[in-house]
């Protein structure tokens, strides 16, 4: 990957595609597409087909998807199946029709085994039943991690890399209190609890599964480096090999937001996978180590996102 390779960011509305676009263009790369919803439809084949064989671009990130929290997941496993895998696999095949020789899809954690033994080594796929609240939207992505490998494998001028990145936070995430993830949500809540001075909030779930944490400018300078070295298998993990339970993390946001509530949890609602943590041996022996730590990072977004703006 050089400075003027053409860089086609598929998903760049969202927390991933806009950090890629970000980076890419602080780190000087001049030539970076970056079609909104509006410009390319991305359910549509013959649309994703013509954009990517009349703009041939030398690298293809998949940041596209469609995305929600554990309660999202659960209660819309029709759309989250079939969205997901409608849009992957029109960019994926399109690129590997249009000889398109680097891809990157971005995965999730999600689609290792609910009793995975940890931390998860990418072997780990395949070999367990999935957490059934985030079903669908794991298979989708671990069809569109095998359409890669396969394409890999068959076609030997295809470098097509799946990386699954541990939980993701940071700029441009979604705090939408019913369908984001855990950390927006919690920040959403203890900051409206101390806005309104309330002295408890309601947490889902028993606060006990845990879970890891990387700033989404990590993962995407990890993912650069992917692209730069030669790196020979079809899946890596990307994370900061730490995991913190819910009620620990909550407690860190309310230390970071100089408020002490107390917690009831909410047993309606489901714990989910009770560990996740990745092994992440492959990515730290490439060289990358993530540079932002989980309470340098909470404190970022709290003064970025909700002091600042008062949201």
């Amino acid at each position: 990957m050089k400075n003027n390779s053409k860089i086609l960011i598929l998903g760049s509305s969202g927390m991933v595609g806009s950090s890629f676009v970000r980076i890419f263009k602080k780190k000087n790369y001049k030539r970076i597409l970056s079609p909104k919803r509006n410009q390319l439809n991305l359910l549509n084949f013959s649309k994703v087909k013509n954009y990517i064989s009349k703009n041939k671009p030398d690298i293809v990130i998949i940041a596209a998807a469609k995305v929600g929290g554990i309660n999202a997941n659960n209660l819309n496993k029709v759309n989250f199946l079939y969205e997901n895998l409608e849009i992957q696999n029109n960019i994926i095949y399109s690129c590997h029709l249009s000889n398109i020789k680097k891809l990157l899809f971005l995965g999730s954690s999600c689609v290792y085994p609910k009793y995975a033994k940890q931390p998860i080594e990418e072997k780990s796929l395949l070999t367990g039943a999935l957490e059934t609240t985030n079903e669908a939207y794991a298979l989708a992505k671990i069809s569109g991690i095998k359409l890669c490998e396969y394409i890999k494998n068959e076609y030997k001028n295809r470098n097509y890399i799946s990386v699954m990145p541990s939980n993701l936070y940071g700029p441009n995430d979604n705090y939408d209190l019913k369908n984001s993830h855990v950390l927006p949500a919690l920040m959403k809540k203890i900051y409206n609890a101390k806005n309104n001075k309330l002295k408890q909030i309601v947490l889902w779930g028993s606060g006990k599964p845990k879970r890891e944490f990387l700033y989404v400018d990590d993962l995407v300078e990890a993912c650069i480096l992917i692209l730069k070295k030669k790196y020979n298998g079809s899946l890596i993990n990307i994370g900061t090999g730490n995991e913190i339970s819910i009620k620990k993390l909550a407690t860190k946001i309310m230390e970071i937001m100089d408020i002490n509530l107390k917690i009831k949890y909410d047993a309606s609602f489901p714990d989910g996978t009770p560990r996740k943590v990745l092994n992440v041996d492959k990515i730290f022996k490439l060289g990358w180590k993530p540079k932002v730590s989980l309470q340098k990072g909470i404190k970022k977004i709290y003064e970025e996102k909700f002091k600042k703006n008062k949201k």
